[in-house]
Order: C-alpha cells, then structure tokens, then sequence
C-alpha cells in the first residue's frame, strides 16, 4: 500500500505526457525510415486523434482471444477447466457498473487457449485494432488473452501499432467458474486503465492484479498465483484501484520505430534454443533443417552455451541466419561482447528482452527484410 501511495503522489507531480512515436520500415535500409499514409494506416497511426472530451465517456473496444479468462469449468474449481468458453460480451456482462467507467463495444477475435496462440491471430488482432484506431471509432482497446503467452502478443502488438492510444493486454489466473474468478476485477482494471487519459503513449500494457506492466519487461513468473506477472528489470508502470489508475512516470517522450503488421502468416520461422549442461549442437542443426531464418538462444547466464552449441550458432549467422544471444535467467541484461564476443560471432544481444519476445521481434526483423547483424542489434537497443 505504501508503494502505490508513494506512486499516486509522484503521478499528481509529473501529471501526463503524449509521446509522437517513431516509424517503422518495410526493408533492411533502416527501421527508423518515415512511413507513407499507406504504411501509417497500417500501424493505426492517428497523432491528430484527440483526447475524448471532459464529461464524455471514453469509448473501449473490449477484443477477446479466449484464454482462462474466458474459461469455464463443470465444477467450482480452478482446475479441469476448458480455455476460451466464454464469449466477450459474457466477460463484460459478469462485471457489474464497468459500462460506467466507457462506453465499450465487443468483438470475438478468437476463443482459443493462448498456448495455441498463433501469427494468424496476431495479425488478424493487429489489423483490427489500427483499423479501429486509423477510423477515429475507439479511444482504447482491451484484448481479453491466456496469461501463458499474453507477453508475447503484448510485445508483438506493441511492435506494429504506433497509435498513442493505449492498447491494454487482460487476462486471468483462475477460469470464470471458479470461486475466487480474478478475471471480472482485472478486466475492470483494464478498462479504467484504457479510459484513463494518462495511458496515452505508453504503448501496450498488461494490467493483472491491480498492476500495470510494459510490454517490454513484463513475465509471467508462477504457474498459479494471482500475483505471477512481474517486470523484474524495470518495475510496473502503474497501478490501479476503484478511485484510480496511477502511472509512476509520464509517458516517455518518444518511443521505439514500429512495423507495419505483416501482410501474411505465418511469420518467418525464428526457434528458440534452450542451454542446458552437457549441451550439443543438436537443437541449432534441428532448427536450420526445418528451415528456421532465425535462431534465439536462451543462454545460461548472460546468454552462454557449450563450445559447440557456439560454433553451430556462429556458423549459421556468417551464413546469413539471424542469431541473437538471451538468457533463460529470469532478470538482468544479456551483455553485447562479454563473454562471447558478438562482433567475431556475428551475432547480436538481446540486451533486456527475454528469449519469447526476443524470437517475435527476430520475427518482425526477418519480415522487414532486416537481417544484418549490426541493424538488427539496434533495433534491440531502442526496445526495453
């Protein structure tokens, strides 16, 4: 409780800024290039799209993927429940007053468990949402997801939709039947934080248990508990109760370049290689067979392996595979050039990103045609 005080003060000191976000690129020349209309469509920017008016209900687009938010059980137990079984206008209608805080609008994306989260969704979700923002028709959007890969589509989303309005990731830990269901107060949660004017130019977030995260650094951190998303580098962005939504900081200035949301999936194929001791060059062959154009791996410590591991990784990057070193360690920086050295390697560092979210922006790389080593480092260094 001292914490959230302490950051409700600092929130009433620095009050709230909006961010001009930067650009993405369709070809390996550089990612920070200027987009044209089209391409600025395409990734819902809107920098003339105002604020909603004082006294005027904020207008949230709730957009469900499934997950155990949305699951349902035979019993009154957390477990032996079936993800995606309840419907959008289900999760809104189990809220009481939420139609207070907006006027919110519902739509099925899909109704899926987000193990089986896939490309196809993410763009279909992707496009909707800047179509949405592009045509001026929402304010904000909440994505109803399964907690087992809501980082990645928040990260993914986060990369290709440079709108300043806010894009809220929810989700639950225990399915709509259950006792203690967590899902109808984070799903509140996620809608005061989409309504709230201070989200504004924060990119996408991941509001769970009265906490709001980064796309950038928020984990899932336990199988179970309620309290399992964290940002173990950074902190949380915020906070939020039934009086209000607190931001610790102002929304920065300026943020990262985005891409436009790919024209088809699937995505180039990008495997994520787990270290381990006793460790081959197995996995790494195993992914270039099955025709992967990049390669993640996830290091022990500051993103190392064995000695052949090291060898197949540096060989498939002089062969043109996109090769980025993270570490299976759940915190801390994957340093460029300490231990391996990347420059002799040809490979790059993930630098603060873990190895999922590291494989979707290799993914969003290798889609813009971006694969030198040097460009592709870069592109890690702007994103946190």
């Amino acid at each position: 409780m001292a914490r959230k005080s302490l950051l409700r003060f600092a929130g009433l000191i620095v009050g709230a800024a909006v961010v001009v976000t930067g650009c993405g690129s369709t070809s390996g020349d550089s990612a920070e290039s200027t987009m044209d209309a089209t391409s600025q469509a395409a990734t819902g920017k809107t920098d003339d799209a105002p604020a909603p008016a004082p006294g005027t209900q904020p207008r949230i687009a709730i957009l469900a993927t499934g997950g155990t938010i949305a699951g349902k059980a035979n019993a009154n137990s957390a477990v032996g429940y079936t993800a995606g079984e309840a419907t959008a206008r289900d999760l809104i209608d189990a809220v009481p007053g939420i139609d207070k805080i907006a006027k919110l609008s519902a739509e099925q994306i899909s109704n899926i468990g987000s193990q089986d989260m896939n490309d196809e969704v993410w763009v279909k979700l992707a496009n909707r949402i800047n179509d949405l923002f592009a045509k001026n028709e929402i304010d904000g959007a909440v994505v109803t997801h399964g907690t087992d890969t809501i980082e990645e589509t928040a990260f993914f989303l986060d990369n290709v939709i440079s709108s300043d309005k806010p894009v809220v990731l929810v989700g639950s830990m225990r399915p709509s039947t259950a006792l203690s269901a967590d899902g109808p107060a984070n799903l509140r949660s996620a809608v005061q934080v989409a309504a709230s004017p201070d989200a504004r130019g924060r990119g996408a977030m991941v509001v769970l248990n009265d906490t709001i995260h980064g796309a950038g650094d928020v984990t899932k951190t336990n199988t179970t508990s309620v309290q399992t998303f964290k940002s173990p580098n950074t902190g949380p962005v915020g906070y939020v109760d039934a009086a209000a939504v607190t931001f610790a900081q102002p929304a920065a200035p300026q943020r990262h370049s985005h891409f436009p949301v790919p024209g088809s999936a699937p995505l180039p194929r990008v495997d994520i290689v787990y270290s381990h001791a006793g460790m081959n060059a197995d996995q790494v062959n195993d992914a270039l067979g099955h025709g992967a154009k990049g390669i993640v791996l996830a290091g022990v410590g500051d993103g190392n392996t064995a000695k052949p591991v090291v060898d197949a990784l540096s060989k498939a990057a002089k062969s043109g595979v996109v090769v980025v070193r993270s570490s299976r360690v759940g915190s801390g920086e994957t340093v460029r050039n300490a231990e391996l050295n990347d420059d002799d390697l040809g490979t790059s560092s993930s630098l603060f990103l873990n190895p999922a979210k590291s494989r979707v922006l290799v993914q969003l790389l290798l889609a813009n045609g971006i694969t030198d080593p040097g460009k592709v480092q870069q592109e890690f260094a702007t994103r946190r």
